[in-house]
């Protein structure tokens, strides 16, 4: 235990470093611009944008690999990595927590999964031909998308927003060779000045992918359909409204991490929005957007061998919700205000039908249709200063949970027999953040405070199971409220061919919500070893640091790079599960005449802050090498784009820290991507 503590950087050392920064003013999350904001995105002073925008050539040539997953575009962020169980459906992580810590929207609009083992996180319920790009904020700098701890994700739709463009249209499609992957898609697309109306569908269907060596991984095949529409029409100068509808199917998705595969997992994604340019006084770029959103999630094993009993566990979310949100102008102030809430239903449920025909079957809820209502107001001011600025922001939220199932409800009061139908919470957060100009120097840095309910799963979790540490779960409705004093510092030097950043933050987590074994309860899964209750422990602490640059070697040539070190323990010093070992990257890009080319590594040390009791076992280190090769070509008036590549050239066989139950990655794999736009 000691070793631990010891190699995490002492708190009041750690503490007095970033106090003193804060004092100095050398402050913030990442680079941002002097001038004043002119528009809500910059006021929201997200640390890092993803440019995606599938339908786009030129936006293709930039892209290593313009049609790869959504899962992949994320992971190829400075401030995501993603846990897999599979193939598909990756879980995102920022600072090393994972979605019950951040805030995940789709163009604004709170989406939830149906699956009690997170087979279906927020993202896999869209594709990159739905999209312009992932605004990403660590910390509280993701507050505007909702409470979090330890940042946010907003999908933005890629829209043609009245750009008098005319009929334009395009057909993509890839292939892959490790697994066999086929992609089809397409674009059919109409703006004027008036009005706009986006459509595009896109297909994906993969068998069984190869590790390295030739190693199948077996139950690791899916199959996805995804369709949206998005129209908006201007009803006078400065006035429009728009609607969008999203429907998303998967099929046959195996997830050779866990016992069981997923033979249906849809949305059906809806909106209705009204902007308007500006308002009374100085208030302007006012939208205000109502939606709604349903998950069907369908667990299934019945392609499995030698299952001990089969089991059903379909899930169900439906949230209606909405936001209105504002800019505001005044003097050297710069406001940004919004208003929006929520209401979910979360319903989950498994029913075991053993060998035996003649035995009754096995029936609970594992969510016990939890209804959670949540209305909150976000606030910042951007105030611009003599070569530096400062953004003060807040979220006020009024949240609650109530069980609705009167069975669901008796089932949880076996464990907690005092418990209330309903649990209501106030979840506040702050955040400062300053940005200072030393000549080519951005001296960045802040503070924050922010809290976040508890999940589904954690307050009313019913015997969830999980493959990782092999043991039941149950939640707690009594959980307090996790919250988490965060500070950032950031050090940019910047010329016109030459970036280099230095970067670390760091988490206190107060009541950190994790599960700690409970020897006086039995399991309810065949093998399981034990059963884990949702606890809050005292405090947490999360360390993370990174070091990254870029050098434009020519105006054809661009060196990129970046290593990053984290740290996570408890209260009494042990690791906390899933936190990265020091990890990798570097590339090297060629753009020039229409042709682009890259080559890039990506790897990591070997994981030696692992903890067995979580499941975890050591990861080794590892390296892989990958290059892709593109051309741009002419026909009249359309684009043909061609783009091929390796990924894993050297068909290395690994896994990471974040592969669930060290599941193999992919191992040496060819591609190649074909788009054709009719202008």
């Amino acid at each position: 235990m000691k070793s631990s503590i010891n190699v995490f950087p002492s708190k009041g050392i750690l503490m007095g470093c970033l106090l003193c920064a804060l004092v100095c003013g050398i402050f913030t999350s990442q680079l941002y611009a002097q001038e004043a904001p002119k528009d809500s995105l910059k006021l929201i002073q997200l640390n890092e944008v993803i440019v995606i925008s599938a339908g786009k050539q030129l936006d293709h040539q930039k892209q290593r690999k313009p049609l790869s997953t959504l899962d992949e575009f994320l992971e190829s962020s400075r401030s995501i990595n993603m846990v897999k169980r599979g193939a598909y459906a990756w879980e995102p992580t920022i600072n090393d927590m994972a979605s019950e810590r951040l805030a995940i929207t789709i163009d604004g609009m709170q989406i939830f999964g149906a699956c009690t083992d997170k087979m279906d996180p927020i993202t896999s319920y869209v594709d990159v031909s739905n999209l312009a790009e992932a605004q990403i904020g660590s910390g509280q700098q993701g507050a505007a998308f909702g409470n979090t701890i330890g940042g946010g994700i907003n999908l933005k739709l890629d829209k043609s927003n009245f750009k008098p463009t005319g009929w334009n249209a395009s057909l993509e499609s890839a292939f892959e060779s490790n697994y066999t992957m086929r992609v089809f898609g397409g674009e059919l697309n109409y703006s004027d000045e008036k009005f706009y109306l986006n459509t595009d569908v896109i297909y994906r269907k993969a068998d069984n992918y190869k590790a390295g060596g030739d190693e199948e991984v077996l139950f690791s095949q899916f199959e996805k359909y995804n369709f949206s529409v998005n129209s908006g029409y201007k009803l006078a100068e400065g006035k429009s409204i728009a609607a969008t509808l999203i429907y998303d199917e998967a099929n046959d998705v195996g997830y050779p991490a866990l016992t069981m595969d997923v033979s249906l997992a849809r949305a059906v994604i809806g909106s209705v929005s009204f902007n308007q340019d500006t308002l009374f006084g100085n208030f302007s770029n006012w939208e205000s957007k109502m939606y709604y959103n349903t998950i069907k999630h369908v667990m299934d094993d019945t392609k499995r061998p030698d299952v001990p009993i089969h089991m059903d566990m379909p899930g169900w979310s439906e949230t209606a919700g909405f936001y209105t949100q504002a800019n505001l102008n005044k003097e050297k102030h710069h406001f940004f205000f919004k208003l929006d809430g929520f209401y979910n239903k979360s319903y989950a449920e498994m029913t075991m039908y053993p060998t035996n025909s003649n035995e009754p079957l096995m029936f609970m809820l594992t969510w016990p249709d939890v209804r959670t209502k949540n209305v909150g107001f976000y606030a910042e001011d951007h105030i611009p200063l003599s070569n530096a600025s400062v953004k003060l922001s807040t979220r006020l939220a009024f949240h609650s949970n109530t069980v609705a199932d009167d069975f669901g409800l008796n089932s949880l009061k076996i464990f907690y027999p005092e418990m209330d139908r309903t649990n209501t919470r106030f979840l506040k957060s702050f955040s400062a953040q300053y940005h200072k100009m030393l000549n080519d120097f951005h001296l960045n840095g802040g503070i924050s405070y922010g809290e976040r309910a508890p999940s589904v799963s954690e307050g009313y979790g019913f015997y969830l199971f999980n493959s990782f540490d092999n043991h039941d779960y149950i939640g707690d409705p009594s959980l307090t409220t996790e919250s988490s004093a965060e500070a950032n510092i950031s050090v940019t030097y910047k010329k016109p061919i030459f970036e280099i950043t230095a970067a670390a933050n760091y988490f206190h987590v107060f009541n950190y919500i994790i599960g700690v074994v409970d020897n006086s309860l039995s399991t309810m899964t065949i093998g399981a070893e034990g059963v884990k209750i949702y606890t809050n422990l005292d405090y947490a602490q999360l360390f993370n640091a990174s070091l990254s640059g870029r050098y434009s070697i020519s105006n054809a040539f661009k060196l990129t790079g970046q290593v990053s070190y984290h740290r996570g323990v408890d209260d009494a010093g042990e690791n906390l599960p899933l936190i990265s070992p020091l990890s990798y990257r570097s590339a090297i890009d060629f753009y020039k005449n229409q042709f682009s080319a890259s080559l890039s590594v990506d790897g990591a040390g070997e994981q030696t802050n692992y903890n067995p009791t979580y499941g975890e076992t050591k990861s080794a280190a590892y390296a892989t090498l990958s290059a892709s090769f593109g051309k741009r070509f002419f026909i009249n008036d359309n684009d043909l784009f061609v783009k091929t590549g390796i990924e894993n050239i050297l068909d290395t066989n690994y896994s990471t820290y974040t592969d669930w139950n060290n599941i193999p990655r992919m191992g040496r794999n060819f591609y190649v991507t074909i788009s054709y736009s009719v202008n």
